[in-house]
């Protein structure tokens, strides 16, 4: 009984992927925390579409970027994005300045931004429609980013592989120490995440092309789990 006590206090106090032991007990204990990655290939994506204007008073920059705001909005919808997936983003005003050094800097005239922020659900129309919009004035693209719509089943999928991975681990460690898994003391999650592969989007504006080459790679959705198990007699 003592050697097992002993080799279980081993195993919690060693680096090798175990956790925090709990509290002080007089039950012998392992924990230990695993980890679950599943690939998923995206079926969306987010994008950010700027737009630039310069006017000479404010109110001339503001009338046409709200013209080019609409005519990008209204290709969109033509290119079969709901209204509801596109969201007006960031808006800024700045003042332009003389540029004659000696002499006192006046304003001479207005610089507006604006982005439209979209979801696009069809990928396969994704470079359709980032061509489509610029031609619509869109200048800029501020950002993309692929994503799945639905993580739920997937990230279940990777809780599943931790739960796996920490079990894989702790009869490992058993199995070297002599002793025997018991039943879970506990069990808590340690964080899930998703990030894109390093294949993500080319896309350059170019007015003369048919579309904007896309490449949406895959997405990996993490979890980690902890979990302490009993050790049996």
């Amino acid at each position: 009984m003592w050697r097992r006590m002993v080799l279980a206090a081993a195993i919690c106090a060693s680096g090798m992927g175990a956790t925090t032991a709990l509290a002080e007990s007089a039950t012998p204990h392992i924990s230990l925390t695993g980890t679950g990655q599943i690939a998923v290939a995206p079926d969306m994506a987010h994008i950010i579409i700027g737009m630039a204007q310069e006017a000479k008073t404010a109110a001339d920059a503001m009338e046409m970027i709200s013209v080019a705001m609409a005519a990008v909005m209204d290709r969109l919808m033509q290119a079969g994005i709901a209204e509801e997936h596109m969201q007006t983003g960031s808006l800024r005003l700045d003042q332009r300045f003389s540029r004659d050094n000696d002499a006192p800097r006046k304003v001479v005239g207005y610089a507006i931004y604006a982005d439209v922020q979209v979801q696009v659900y069809a990928l396969d129309d994704l470079g359709q429609v980032l061509d489509a919009v610029v031609r619509d004035g869109a200048s800029q693209m501020n950002g993309l980013r692929f994503d799945v719509a639905d993580k739920a089943p997937h990230l279940d999928a990777a809780r599943r592989a931790a739960v796996a991975d920490a079990l894989q681990k702790a009869q490992v460690f058993t199995d070297a120490a002599g002793v025997s898994v018991g039943q879970i003391m506990s069990i808590s999650e340690g964080g899930a995440s998703h990030r894109p592969m390093p294949m993500m989007a080319e896309a350059a504006f170019d007015s003369m092309s048919r579309s904007v080459p896309i490449a949406a790679g895959e997405l990996t959705i993490n979890a980690i789990v902890a979990i302490t198990w009993g050790l049996a007699e």
